[in-house]
């Protein structure tokens, strides 16, 4: 049986900026993944600075805070069995030119900079992630008719 997990999806400035916010939410509800939580939200330099805080003494650090910050992102919840992984599959590698085609990032993005997503990389991570995005009421707990499809019986 699967770990029921949550995890944290951001679509970054890119993707907003490229109209391509539904298509990315959508391969995650196609998929089967429960969406629990989502905003659109433009992000202050504490939150972002926090968010990345792991990468603080990295060259990159400063880059990132400025792309994150320089215009809205929409935030998702999704959960799902094995969840963290599942969405990080679909993202694809970090790096748009080593991403697989039908991955997010293989089929939408050139540059390493704007590489369109962000998803948590381990239960630890999501868990710190979801709480520095949501608050707690923000995420929400409900049944999908379509989860006897999607789900082995006892996930």
């Amino acid at each position: 049986m699967a770990e029921l997990q949550r995890t944290l999806l951001l679509v970054k400035p890119d993707g907003v900026q490229r109209q391509l916010v539904g298509r990315v939410l959508a391969r995650f509800e196609e998929r089967g993944l429960k969406l629990v939580g989502l905003k659109l939200v433009h992000v202050d330099r504490a939150l972002a600075e926090e968010h990345y805080a792991v990468h603080r003494d990295k060259p990159f650090f400063r880059g990132l805070v400025d792309f994150i910050t320089s215009g809205p992102l929409v935030a998702a919840a999704l959960e799902g069995p094995n969840a963290i992984a599942i969405v990080r599959a679909m993202n694809g590698a970090t790096r748009p030119h080593e991403a697989a085609p039908g991955s997010i990032r293989g089929d939408f993005a050139v540059e390493t900079a704007q590489n369109l997503v962000h998803a948590s990389d381990s239960p630890e991570t999501a868990t710190a992630e979801l709480a520095l995005w949501f608050r707690p009421e923000e995420l929400l707990s409900y049944q999908r008719e379509i989860d006897r499809w999607v789900l082995a019986p006892g996930d």
